[in-house]
């Protein structure tokens, strides 16, 4: 007897068998409709968006749920990147993850408070057993918020395996309204070595992009020789909202044979960094767009999968080819853009000229740079490609190059300061000058004797700046010798226009107080519910220090009952 399914539930049971990922272990970790600002593997400056933005209507509080039983394993509080984030450890071996709260559940929050008193520090990171915090599924665990580095209030939320790598969570059933299909912005098409062409130039390419009354695109015909690959700037929408979004997954075809492929399902941390390599950076740098290049060179990312020929193109005289792009998102929707080209020789024009200069880096070898009281270390494998260095020194400006061409791996920018007075020589931070201005914006800087010394990723333009200027510390809420009985906050704005701030404390009657640091506003807030300030009469003291070792004092008088 021949049974014949319905073809939905053929398409169901082929979609369950690709993906091996439980769909009802998990509950939404809100109790409002899902909608998201951003999704799983978007491309971000230096990395991919390792989870779900997930929109808290411009609120801050909302509860935040455990998405399964389990236990509290990491507890991470920071000024910057996830703010306050609680990582749940499941019995099924995945770990999900809630960054940028507000603050956690009582018991949490009664347990991260007692660690931060007992180390008289605000940033903390805490990892407690299996018995200590444990969850159960769907009770609230903290509430949403907008800390660290968050750019507006929405909760992250993330699912990581065993090996910690994270993983779309959408895979595991969240569902997300989408019926939009993704937009494809430019196309780029690119020479891959001396010898190609492209529209009779040596040099990238863009190609008019026509849309189709299908939702689909093409380009205008292109004439080509030799190896050649294309690019693609392309953003995802749901249904919901109007947020330029990651797509899930890209596919090339050439000639009907699929030769590229991009799956945005799961990547590591460790690898996250090489997503400047599969940018065109030099574009984004210079234009912000980021357009992801369709064909593998020197690119270790496991999001590129198996390939025909890297992606690489071999365009031969008197030949057409069709190139295809198909772009989706997680419900399926797709954008296509074809490419016809037609193989001459009448494309070949004058090579584009290399710029040389005295300095080569060799990809594959250490180097040292010097010149007068600057040096310049890049290490083996410091960078993807070889390529010619500008290097110069001018009094203490140091020009490296333009930040074109993107690092694996830190390199080392040293100066020698013996020359300056030991008053100056403390006071002295090595800065990168940025925008047109050419501010000098602080970077991490070691002291060492009479040398600064930084690591970075960074090329572009740096130099020696000095701060003698002491931060600033402002009361918000509160003056000198008040009664401050039924605030529920104490508030203090700390700022310094120079090298940054480095570190504060807070005092009250010589007991160290907990004060909460929000970089964005540069506001130090302490909750009275503490109950750490019993007293009646209190004497207040901050001392806060910049970058450089400039501090300042504030102290004032108030009073409680």
């Amino acid at each position: 007897m021949k049974i014949i399914l319905p073809l939905f539930l053929v398409l169901s049971i082929f979609s369950n068998a690709q993906n091996n990922y439980p769909q009802d272990y998990f509950c939404n970790p809100l109790e409002i409709p899902l909608i998201l600002s951003g999704t799983f593997a978007e491309l971000r400056s230096n990395h991919f968006h390792s989870g779900l933005d997930i929109k808290t209507q411009q609120r801050r509080g909302l509860k935040v749920k455990a998405a399964a039983n389990g236990f509290v394993s990491r507890i991470k509080v920071s000024h910057y990147g996830y703010g306050k984030a609680l990582y749940i450890t499941h019995p099924n071996g995945y770990t999900t993850v809630y960054a940028h709260l507000q603050k956690f559940a009582p018991e949490i929050e009664t347990y991260v408070k007692k660690h931060q008193y007992e180390k008289e520090s605000y940033e903390i990171e805490l990892f407690p057993n299996a018995e200590t915090l444990p969850v159960i599924k769907n009770t609230t665990v903290g509430f949403s918020g907008n800390s660290g580095g968050s750019g507006g209030p929405h909760l992250h939320y993330e699912i990581r395996d065993k090996q910690e790598r994270p993983i779309n969570p959408m895979l595991f059933g969240i569902d997300i309204k989408d019926n939009t299909i993704p937009i494809i912005k430019s196309i780029y098409a690119y020479p891959l070595d001396e010898n190609a062409f492209i529209k009779k130039s040596n040099t990238k390419q863009k190609l008019r992009l026509i849309p189709l009354k299908n939702g689909d695109y093409t380009v205008e015909n292109i004439e080509a020789i030799g190896n050649i690959g294309f690019g693609v700037e392309t953003i995802d929408r749901q249904d919901l909202a109007a947020n330029s979004n990651g797509v899930y997954n890209i596919k090339t075809f050439i000639n009907g044979k699929q030769n590229f492929e991009l799956d945005f399902k799961r990547f590591s941390f460790d690898e996250t960094k090489h997503i400047n390599q599969l940018i065109d950076y030099e574009h984004y740098t210079t234009k912000k767009q980021r357009i992801q290049k369709l064909f593998k060179r020197n690119n270790p990312l496991s999001i590129i999968k198996p390939t025909l020929n890297d992606g690489f193109i071999s365009i031969e005289d008197s030949t057409y080819s069709v190139y295809k792009i198909k772009v989706i998102d997680y419900k399926n929707n797709e954008s296509w853009v074809t490419i016809n080209v037609k193989g001459t020789k009448k494309a070949i024009s004058k090579p584009k000229e290399i710029k040389t200069t005295p300095y080569y880096i060799k990809k594959d070898q250490a180097i040292n740079l010097k010149e007068g009281s600057v040096s310049v270390d890049f290490y083996k494998n410091t960078f993807y490609n070889d390529f010619y260095i500008d290097f110069n020194v001018k009094n203490d400006t140091l020009t490296l190059h333009k930040n074109i061409m993107p690092a694996k791996k830190n390199f080392k920018i040293s100066y020698d300061v013996s020359n300056y007075n030991k008053k100056d020589k403390s006071k002295l931070y090595i800065s990168r000058l940025i925008g047109y201005k050419k501010y000098p914006a602080y970077v991490r800087t070691k002291r060492t004797n009479n040398a600064l010394t930084t690591n970075t990723k960074i090329l572009g333009t740096y130099a020696l700046a000095i701060d003698t200027i002491q931060p600033v510390i402002k009361p918000i809420n509160f003056k000198n010798k008040q009664w401050i009985s039924k605030y529920r906050y104490l508030k203090i704005k700390i700022d310094d226009k120079k090298s940054g701030i480095s570190n504060y404390r807070a005092t009250v009657n010589g007991k160290w107080i907990l004060m909460e640091y929000d970089y964005k506003t540069k506001i130090l807030t302490h909750d009275f519910n503490d109950e750490i300030i019993t007293d009646t009469k209190n004497n207040l003291k901050v001392i806060v220090t910049d970058n450089v070792g400039n501090n300042s004092t504030f102290e004032a008088l108030f009073y409680r009952k």
